[in-house]
């Protein structure tokens, strides 16, 4: 069967990974002769992601199929996708993560959450404006913004939870800094949506709207800026 019904199985469930019999089931799939040896797993997840960011970026979330990608990573089954990865959505979140800098670094927040705001904010900005400057990120995110925005069902499934994790770390780490004394008591949900709001015209300069920088304002400018007005506010030194 070709990929027309493999999509079937996705709009019975957008984010399923469906085979082309339309087994959405994980368990199925476990003890099959395809599955990866311990000592492949690294390289053959690597290869998966690899394949799925091509497809992604061709085809976008909605024309994306597991068939396609498993060509791409020349896997003798397409089976073998959901011992990785077992929702499509998981395997796109799977995919930014690799190419998104900043997913990276909330993923792993305990080494950042002791370290002061001047040094860690500057970090966050740096990683979430480097999104731009990754080789494929750019083309894979222009591709899929008017998808998120078409589509809110699959803004929800995909650009949430991830939208979500570096919130939810900024919220986390903000509240942290104030059991340290080291910020004034605030409420955190505003205060991790301001500072990430500040960033967003800068990446949106580099990636959509390149008149948002025609005046030359640098990432190293803009960050300076952002951090010292988020912490220190702009009313003048006393």
């Amino acid at each position: 069967m070709g990929d027309a019904e493999s999509e079937s199985g996705a709009a019975r469930n957008p984010g399923a990974l469906d085979d082309d019999d339309g087994n959405t089931d994980v368990t199925a799939r476990q003890g099959q002769p395809d599955a990866p040896r311990g000592g492949d797993e690294p390289d053959r997840r690597r290869q998966i992601l690899d394949a799925a960011f091509e497809e992604f970026a061709e085809h976008g979330f909605r024309g994306a199929t597991i068939k396609r990608i498993a060509q791409r990573a020349r896997l003798r089954s397409q089976a073998l996708i959901y011992w990785y990865f077992p929702a499509k959505e998981a395997l796109f979140e799977a995919v930014l993560g690799q190419q998104l800098p900043i997913v990276q670094m909330v993923l792993d927040p305990a080494p950042l959450l002791d370290r002061p705001p001047e040094e860690v904010l500057p970090l966050l900005a740096r990683a979430y404006l480097a999104t731009a400057d990754r080789p494929g990120a750019p083309r894979l995110l222009r591709l899929l913004a008017p998808e998120l925005i078409r589509r809110p069902e699959v803004a929800d499934a995909v650009g949430g939870p991830l939208i979500a994790k570096i919130l939810d770390f900024v919220k986390i780490y903000l509240a942290h800094q104030v059991e340290l004394g080291r910020l004034r008591p605030h409420d955190v949900r505003a205060g991790a949506r301001a500072f990430i709001g500040m960033i967003l015209p800068q990446l949106g300069g580099k990636l959509f709207l390149p008149a948002l920088r025609a005046d030359g304002l640098t990432d190293q400018e803009h960050i300076a800026t952002v951090v010292a007005i988020f912490l220190h506010g702009l009313q003048p030194d006393a």
